[in-house]
């Protein structure tokens, strides 16, 4: 019976177990119906909150279990947005769920109306603190944070993409803090071409004002078990003035 007891306790702690305390919440954009998991502290008034996008192929769910960030800053509203069939060159028939990068003007972004409906309701509906938005996510997702910081440029506190690039998408952007977590040996995402050049870009927008920190691993296109822990400590530092 000890033994019994002492593994439910372990299995308690799990991330995925973590998980369960997340509600799955919707919104109508452009009569599509969006979802999103969502952990909402006791107090959201006043609280931070973060944004953590699945890669292509992935979801919301098990995004959550792997980041489980609500475990590490339970007192910040945390959502899991889910992708919709998003066409990319790794699949270009667009039968796996991820994230728009491109769109404006005539061409509306899904994804980037999204986001503007989820961040609408955490200051509207939870009141969070609008100084401290923050964003991540992995791959695919890691690639919609830097797209998301050109297209909004003077929302976020801080941005931790993981194993994602984006320079082109900085043309807009304004000086942000950003964690970068990645792997040389990447092999879908390409460290040289892809993932460094969006850090160079970084670090030259963000001057003397804004840190750039980089954290490496050796684990490929893995979304490392270091990355959720350095990524609240990083958000923690920042409130956007």
């Amino acid at each position: 019976m000890k033994t019994i007891l002492a593994l439910l306790a372990v299995l308690a702690l799990t991330p995925m177990a973590l998980a369960a305390d997340l509600a799955t919440k919707t919104w109508k954009i452009n009569g599509v119906e969006r979802a999103a998991l969502v952990h909402l502290p006791e107090k959201t008034q006043g609280a931070p909150v973060i944004f953590a996008f699945h890669g292509h192929g992935g979801n919301s769910r098990n995004s959550a279990r792997k980041m489980h960030l609500e475990a590490l800053w339970p007192e910040a509203i945390v959502v899991y947005p889910q992708g919709l069939a998003t066409k990319t060159q790794r699949d270009p028939m667009g039968s796996k769920p991820g994230w728009m990068m491109a769109g404006g003007g005539f061409i509306k972004n899904r994804d980037l109306e999204f986001f503007d409906a989820l961040l609408a309701t955490a200051k509207t509906e939870w009141k969070s603190d609008d100084r401290r938005v923050f964003a991540t996510g992995h791959s695919n997702g890691a690639g919609f944070v830097y797209y998301l910081w050109g297209q909004r440029p003077e929302t976020f506190a801080a941005l931790a993409p993981v194993a994602g690039g984006g320079a082109r998408q900085l043309s807009s952007a304004k000086p942000c803090p950003l964690l970068a977590i990645g792997a040389k040996n990447d092999p879908i995402v390409n460290w040289e071409t892809t993932q460094q050049p969006a850090i160079d870009a970084a670090k030259k927008l963000n001057g003397e004002t804004c840190p750039v920190e980089v954290v490496m691993h050796n684990q490929g296109h893995s979304y490392p078990n270091s990355a959720p822990e350095k990524t609240i400590a990083f958000f923690k530092k920042f409130t956007r003035k």
